[in-house]
């Protein structure tokens, strides 16, 4: 039950995002409801499918859990490794520096070292479809991204503001990454991120 429970939310969140990289149905439905319902109804579909995504995993690994493979215990040391830059990259989109210029998108390139380093430590089923499926998602963006660029011939215009932006996106970076090491994972999760 919780696995398809995650798989409707999954089903709903990667859609909403999909979808938009449909420009003309996008604009379509836009001018149809306009910019202001579209981008609310946007964020409710979006956000109804991260709570389905939280309960039916919530779910599924307390009723549910299926055993894939079993990871080596090195694995969790290398995801602790990889989720401090994906989470300087995650911030990085919001203040645009040389890391935003150099990426382009670094919210796509932080959610799939996310995703991928999380796909190498967990090896239950419910972990692979998630994500998995966030990987595939975040692939897919990236390529519907370039493709878009290269037929606009326009990239993302956010012009860098410098190497302070790109400081502070570190340590907004290092103390979010923290902050989910030691609160989020243990307390949501139920599983301690940085465990010896």
């Amino acid at each position: 039950m919780g696995l398809a429970v995650m798989i409707a939310g999954l089903a709903l969140f990667i859609g909403t995002h999909v979808f938009v990289t449909f420009r003309a149905a996008r604009a379509a439905l836009v001018a149809r409801l306009g910019e202001g319902p579209y981008k609310l109804g946007f964020s409710l579909v979006a956000a109804i499918g991260i709570g389905l995504i939280a309960y039916g995993f919530g779910l599924y690994q307390a009723t549910d859990w299926i055993p894939v493979w079993d990871p080596p215990s090195w694995t969790r040391h290398v995801v602790a490794l990889l989720m401090a830059p994906a989470t300087i990259l995650v911030v990085a989109a919001y203040v645009p520096g040389h890391i935003k210029r150099t990426l382009k998108h670094p919210m796509l390139a932080g959610v799939k070292l996310w995703a991928a380093a999380h796909l190498l430590a967990n090896g239950d089923l419910g972990s692979i479809v998630l994500f998995g499926s966030i990987l595939g998602w975040a692939v897919f963006d990236r390529l519907a991204v370039k493709r878009r660029e290269a037929t606009s011939g326009a990239a993302d215009g956010a012009a860098a503001a410098g190497w302070r932006n790109d400081v502070v996106a570190v340590v907004v970076g290092l103390l979010v990454y923290l902050a989910l090491g030691f609160v989020f994972h243990p307390l949501v999760i139920g599983v301690p991120a940085f465990a010896g």
